[in-house]
């Protein structure tokens, strides 16, 4: 079977449609696995799922989700057992083999391990080996935690090169007012990743479940289309995946940039870990527009000392307008120096 041909989905799945009462819905996995299955020969997949802390916490016969990072690592690494063996029992039935995999947010910070990543993933999936990923709760800080597994997702359909990530919640879709305080709420069928419509629904869109609620999924699909990647958030039915995969009109459709950006472009974007901060006038700004490298001559402030190879923001009028990799050392550089080469710079 040739994978290099086949369409890859990302398929992330909500703690609220997976978990019940703090016990899986074998039914939801069972239903999955069979549209996997089905799908399997013009499709890779890689799933991201929720649902480990509640799994664990309900295991530990806590009355509610965890607040403490100490409590959340406990309850994670109990309930990802339950929760991989569970795929693995049921995935096994329709002879799929899955791999787990555990991510942290320093192994997308580091551009080596990012690599590493990336290779290890597209190898499962030239081998038809489904990857099941979650974050690595029990070994990540608040400082190195994607924070919710939507914005995971993302990066995960970024790192494989995913033809549509999908996001399966309880709701329909994206609403154009929170169905929870409006009865007159409607959902979107189609949106521009890059709207300001979008950029607004982040405001009234806290309903939603674990970690992140709607307003991350937004946020991931705004890094998804961006990366020219279209978003599909859809309720779980017997047919919305099938649909939603085929290409028909399920849920809400976030739509991709129809630029493609080179992966290490996309790594500068939301992998990196910024060394320094360098503030730039209305002239570099401009320049940066139409493609061009940053020259230190545009710089109005560094904040920061940092290296050659240093990730760097650019802020412009108070905000950060792209990322880039440092060409010199800030202390080599002069006022004709390029700061940073535009192959190595990303507007965002």
């Amino acid at each position: 079977m040739n994978t290099k041909n086949k369409q890859t989905v990302v398929i992330k799945i909500g703690t609220t449609s997976l978990i019940k009462e703090g016990k899986l819905m074998e039914p939801i996995v069972v239903s999955l696995a069979q549209k996997i299955k089905n799908l399997q020969d013009s499709h890779n997949f890689v799933i991201v799922t929720s649902g480990a802390v509640s799994l664990g916490a309900h295991e530990l016969g806590y009355k509610s989700r965890p607040t403490s990072m100490k409590k959340l690592q406990v309850a994670s690494s109990v309930g990802q057992i339950k929760l991989i063996n569970e795929y693995q029992r049921i995935f096994t039935e329709y002879n799929l083999k899955i791999a787990q995999v555990l991510i942290t947010k320093n192994l997308i910070d580091d551009r080596e391990q990012f690599i590493n990543t990336t290779q290890a993933l597209n190898e499962l999936l030239t081998q038809n080996i489904i990857p099941v990923i979650n974050e690595n709760d029990i070994v990540a800080t608040e400082e190195l935690k994607f924070g919710d597994n939507d914005r995971l997702s993302a990066i995960v359909s970024i790192i494989v090169n995913a033809s549509k990530l999908l996001i399966i919640t309880n709701k329909k879709g994206l609403y154009d007012f929170n169905p929870d305080k409006n009865s007159n709420a409607k959902v979107i069928d189609f949106i521009q990743y890059d709207s300001s419509q979008l950029t607004d629904l982040i405001s009234i869109s806290g309903h939603g479940e674990g970690q992140g609620g709607f307003s991350t999924k937004i946020m991931a699909a705004q890094m998804a289309g961006f990366s020219g990647i279209p978003t599909q958030i859809i309720s779980w039915s017997e047919d919305n995946v099938s649909k939603a995969i085929s290409g028909e009109q399920v849920g809400t459709l976030i739509l991709e940039s129809e630029n493609k950006i080179r992966l290490k472009k996309l790594w500068i974007a939301y992998g990196m870990r910024p060394s320094a901060k360098v503030t730039i006038d209305e002239g570099a700004y401009l320049a940066l527009k139409n493609d061009a490298s940053l020259l230190f001559s545009g710089v109005i402030d560094i904040d920061e000392k940092f290296n050659i190879n240093d990730g760097i923001e650019i802020i412009h009028k108070e905000n950060i307008v792209a990322k880039g990799l440092a060409k010199t050392d800030s202390d080599d550089t002069t006022e004709n120096s390029v700061l940073i080469h535009k192959d190595d710079l990303i507007i965002l």
